[in-house]
């Protein structure tokens, strides 16, 4: 079980204000603790030693430092790419991966135990969620792969296992937290948020005004194809998600992406091409060819590499601004939720 001290990585300066004032203290010691949390990334209160035996004994009798357990790293041979199996302080595991680019390196964390959501062709939602991660469990995947490499992360991405939106207090706040030029000092602008479409969400998202890049999990040009792989679409229909995106984008002036998975017989056709581009005319957006992962669970393939090449060339006949996504530790089950599966046995 988990201990019921409060855990001190989701609490704001501010919080830990208040938390110093109930303890008697100086209000500057919050800024001095929160550095030691989010600069130096302490493990243990003990470690803090510009603070007093009393102080550091109250911390330690009221508030825990979470932290993840490492079950298996997996490395491609390809690519570099690091696929790592944490477990959580309640025993339930999460995946996050660290892919090397050309501008740096960017780490997909999951947001949940599980998913919700239903995507037809994903292995996060097998089984469904579990619950939602913390704000703090969300920041470790980040942290304990810096610390695990001893590589600066410069990218997050919003990715991994579940629903952000589906998630959002936490997601927030943790975006809040990462983005703190007095602690984890994360440029904002290079955390992309991936979303199914939570319409009321993404609108709240937008008037938060965090200058995140939001990815909109689209997949299909047109509600009726939608609804075949994504089931929240029912409830989220396509005009009112893309009226969402186009709220977020005048709020926040960010482009918005779309994510679209290849999938064979389903959404590459040269129909498929010419309503996708009537759909995104006039947006300023980039679309994200994503080769669809094949789930031993689903019966979904992907196409071709040629004929995902020939859907891009019609997309960027029609003006729309494309690519293929690069593919990234092809060889170590990249894609989300595939390495928990095997890890519980399923």
């Amino acid at each position: 079980m988990m201990s019921e001290k409060t855990d001190i990585l989701t609490r704001t300066t501010e919080e830990l204000k208040s938390d110093m004032e109930a303890f008697g203290e100086k209000s500057f010691r919050a800024k001095q603790i929160y550095e030691w949390l989010h600069v130096h990334h302490v493990v243990s209160f003990s470690e803090m030693t510009n603070l007093s035996a009393v102080l550091r004994t109250k911390l330690d009798e009221h508030f825990r430092i979470p932290s993840l357990q490492t079950l298996e790293v997996l490395t491609s041979g390809i690519d570099g790419t690091k696929k790592f199996l944490f477990a959580l302080e309640d025993g339930n595991v999460i995946e996050s991966v660290l892919m090397r680019y050309s501008y740096g390196i960017s780490v997909c964390i999951s947001s949940q135990v599980g998913c919700r959501m239903g995507c037809r062709f994903c292995a996060s939602t097998i089984g469904g969620k579990v619950r939602d991660l913390t704000s703090s469990e969300m920041l470790c995947q980040v942290t304990e792969i810096a610390r695990q490499t001893g590589e600066r992360v410069s990218h997050v991405v919003i990715m991994g296992s579940g629903e952000p939106l589906d998630n959002y207090e936490n997601l927030v706040r943790f975006l809040r937290i990462i983005g703190d030029p007095e602690g984890e000092r994360l440029s904002l602008r290079d955390i992309t948020v991936s979303t199914c479409g939570i319409v009321p969400n993404i609108r709240a998202l937008a008037d938060e005004k965090l200058p995140v890049t939001l990815a909109l999990s689209l997949h299909a040009p047109s509600q009726e194809k939608r609804e075949r792989l994504l089931p929240v679409s029912v409830k989220y229909r396509l005009p009112e998600v893309m009226d969402a995106m186009r709220y977020y984008f005048a709020k926040t002036g960010r482009r918005i992406t779309f994510e679209y998975s290849c999938v064979e017989g389903e959404n590459t056709s040269p129909e498929d091409a010419a309503e996708l581009a009537d759909l995104l005319r006039g947006m300023n957006c980039h679309v994200n060819l994503i080769p669809v992962n094949p789930v031993k669970e689903r019966s979904y393939r992907r196409p071709d590499r040629r004929e995902i090449e020939a859907f891009r060339r019609m997309l960027e006949k029609r003006g729309i601004s494309v690519t293929i996504r690069r593919e990234m530790g092809r060889d170590i089950n990249g894609a989300c939720g595939q390495l928990r599966r095997s890890y519980l046995g399923n």
